[in-house]
């Protein structure tokens, strides 16, 4: 299984909230992680606000981005290209959905999954996940 993740669900890979022991046990049993190139800006965003609003120590906020920057070399990156462009304008006349989470939808639905694998869109937003399973994506359960 190939598990794309968007913001909400990398961000619970680096921060203990609802959901994040369930993110790290898909992505421990994934054959790989997938996410759109966007979410190394929408993570560090997330975790530069929670270090400034205290919630992360000095140290935590180091560790956590230390982690993050070298999990990200092994994500599989889904770039903005013409072609994605052109299935999130087929997306946004379907649902109404917020431009990174858009983003984040046609990213799942391009990305190039061998026949024998599948792939699981892990996302903590209902109405993202609602738009997803209209399209057909398999997603994670809270």
């Amino acid at each position: 299984m190939i598990l794309y993740c968007d913001t909400s669900a990398l961000i619970k890979r680096y921060v203990e909230e609802k959901g994040a022991a369930q993110v790290n046990n898909l992505w421990e049993s994934a054959s790989a992680v997938s996410t759109s190139v966007v979410a190394f800006a929408e993570t560090m965003a997330v975790f530069s606000r929670k270090h400034k609003e205290r919630v992360l120590s000095n140290i935590e906020y180091k560790e956590i981005v230390g982690q993050f920057k070298e999990d990200c070399r092994h994500l599989l990156l889904v770039p903005v290209s013409g072609a994605l462009n052109v299935a999130i304008e087929d997306l946004l006349k379907r649902h109404p959905l917020r431009g990174f989470d858009a983003i984040h939808l046609a990213s799942a639905q391009v990305f190039d999954v061998a026949d024998n694998e599948d792939l699981l869109f892990a996302c903590f937003d209902h109405a993202l996940n609602n738009a997803a399973m209209k399209e057909g994506l398999k997603v994670i359960t809270a």
